[in-house]
């Protein structure tokens, strides 16, 4: 294994794609959304949503991080594929954990030690920048207290008792965000590559609505009514209009956003977009996707469980309130976001108030109808603005 110090990155000069090693680890993130998806199946109370979003969001931060890292160094070597490799190992024992670990101690060490050993792998890749030369070089101290401090902590948290680990877990997490949101891209050893970032963000988006189409299709398959067929043909409806405008609208606009700003702003752009927000685009996605599978099951009931609704329609306003934030942070107008947030948040948020009276297949035919209806405004807006930014034929 080579002790060399890795040259420091050229600057974005081509267009780059997901390496077959990070397509690779991306599978343990298959797992983790089939097992976060089930825990909301059935009907899920304001304690098992809180779960699932304080479940979650450790190993979205450590998948972030570790894609960052990736668009960071791009040298592939023997050290860097084990490092990898190991933090895929570390996350899978958080996934195989996850189901129960805010109830059964042994998970939930189990969950703290995984998280453990993915900062430890943290470390190892970014070591090496604190050898860059100026101006690239990594200050010591933040690989240190960001992920060997951090790691150690989250591995003491296994042998704290009670629900003081959790609290732990909060605070940890908290002074992560903290270190994250100080640095502001300061002694960054190169500027992101936007498009890898994109792509890989993108990918990710595809691995929770896959998870969608893998519950839609097993539930049916369990259930097997004519009912259960419909219900499921409207999710998929559902969920291909959100396919659509996600990568035809969303991840074009934050390419060309990201890729257009100066390299300060780009990171800023970058963290919030990709990092927080894509956090509630992603969870959204999940729970639409266990409430896909509990209205298949349900499909021959007067109507659906509160909590069933609940993740179905909450997590299609969420997933609009999502996209409007980044629309906002990307500079768009408050006017022009409003014109397709308000009824993008507004009629889901309907929909869940008037769950109780319809039957499941109405709830998501509903639901599939303002997707729609939001990729058609969207479209046409994108066609007006280029229409209206055509250059004028010069004159003979």
């Amino acid at each position: 294994m080579s002790t060399a110090v890795p040259a420091t990155p050229a600057p974005e000069t081509q267009a780059r794609h997901a390496a077959w090693l990070e397509l690779f680890f991306d599978l343990v993130f298959v797992a983790f959304a089939a097992q976060l998806s089930h825990s909301l199946h059935g009907d899920p109370g304001w304690r098992e949503f809180g779960v699932f979003l304080a479940l979650y969001f450790p190993p979205w931060w450590m998948w972030i991080n570790l894609t960052v890292s990736a668009n960071l160094f791009e040298v592939d070597d023997v050290r860097r594929r084990t490092l990898m490799l190991f933090a895929m190992l570390c996350l899978a024992v958080m996934a195989a954990a996850v189901a129960q670990a805010d109830t059964d101690s042994t998970r939930a060490a189990a969950y703290a030690l995984g998280y453990a050993g993915s900062r430890l792998v943290l470390l190892g890749l970014w070591w090496p920048a604190t050898r860059f030369p100026p101006p690239h070089r990594v200050p010591r101290w933040r690989p240190l207290t960001y992920c060997l401090v951090s790691g150690l902590l989250w591995a003491a948290s296994a042998a704290v008792p009670g629900g003081w680990r959790y609290v732990m877990w909060a605070a940890l997490v908290a002074a992560e965000l903290v270190l994250l949101l100080t640095a502001r891209g300061r002694a960054m050893p190169r500027r992101l590559h936007t498009g890898h970032l994109v792509e890989r963000v993108g990918l990710f988006v595809i691995i929770v609505l896959g998870e969608s189409v893998v519950a839609l299709v097993t539930t049916t398959d369990h259930v097997w009514t004519a009912s259960a067929g419909a219900v499921a043909v409207l999710g998929f409806v559902l969920l291909a209009a959100l396919w659509w405008s996600y990568f035809d609208f969303g991840a074009a606009a934050a390419e060309l956003v990201l890729g257009s700003a100066a390299p300060e702003r780009a990171y800023l752009l970058a963290r919030d977009v990709t990092a927080f927000l894509h956090f509630f685009v992603t969870a959204a996605i999940l729970a639409m996707a266990a409430g896909l599978a509990t209205a298949v099951e349900e499909a021959g009931h007067a109507h659906l469980h509160p909590g069933a609704a609940g993740a179905l329609a909450g997590g299609l306003a969420l997933y609009h309130a999502a996209h409007a934030s980044i629309a906002l942070r990307f500079g768009r107008p408050l006017g022009s976001v409003a014109v397709w947030a308000v009824p993008g948040v507004g009629i889901p948020l309907l929909v869940l108030l008037a769950a109780g009276h319809l039957p499941p297949w109405s709830v998501v035919a509903l639901l599939a109808a303002e997707a729609i209806l939001h990729l058609l405004y969207a479209r046409r807006a994108v066609r007006r603005r280029t229409a209206h930014t055509r250059p004028e034929p010069a004159d003979d």
